[in-house]
């Protein structure tokens, strides 16, 4: 099992942060896996002026990881709201296709407030291969 160094991974998800694409919202947001080989794959989330073709963060992070042929051990997102946010509905469906119930997600404010929960408290019932 791969030790999470939630400081390190909260550091890449601001560096990805940083890069997001927001003119739209003006909402910023950074995600970066912790991945089954103790390596990091971020994403930022990338607006576009037809709203529907955005792509959150999370999901350009697991896009990253599925490159690297890797899944997530732990997720952690930085946003620059007042509150820490947790994945929208469709990350959380995206993540349970590479995470188990238990895989830790934690949120973080530009100004250090955190929250943490694991996914199958953001998504009890998720949809996955078992029902296929």
């Amino acid at each position: 099992m791969v030790e999470v160094d939630w400081q390190q991974l909260f550091k890449a998800a601001e560096l990805a942060r940083q890069m997001a694409h927001a003119p739209y919202s003006r909402f910023h947001v950074g995600a970066a896996l912790l991945l089954e080989d103790g390596s990091i794959a971020s994403g930022c989330n990338v607006e576009n002026a037809s709203y529907g073709l955005t792509v959150c963060a999370e999901r350009n992070a697991i896009g990253a990881a599925v490159l690297r042929a890797k899944r997530p051990v732990a997720v952690a997102i930085v946003v620059d709201s007042r509150e820490p946010t947790p994945p929208c509905g469709m990350c959380r469906q995206v993540l349970a296709e590479f995470g188990s119930a238990a895989l830790p997600v934690a949120s973080r404010t530009v100004s250090g407030q955190e929250a943490r929960w694991s996914l199958g408290e953001l998504l009890p019932h998720a949809f996955t291969r078992s029902f296929l």
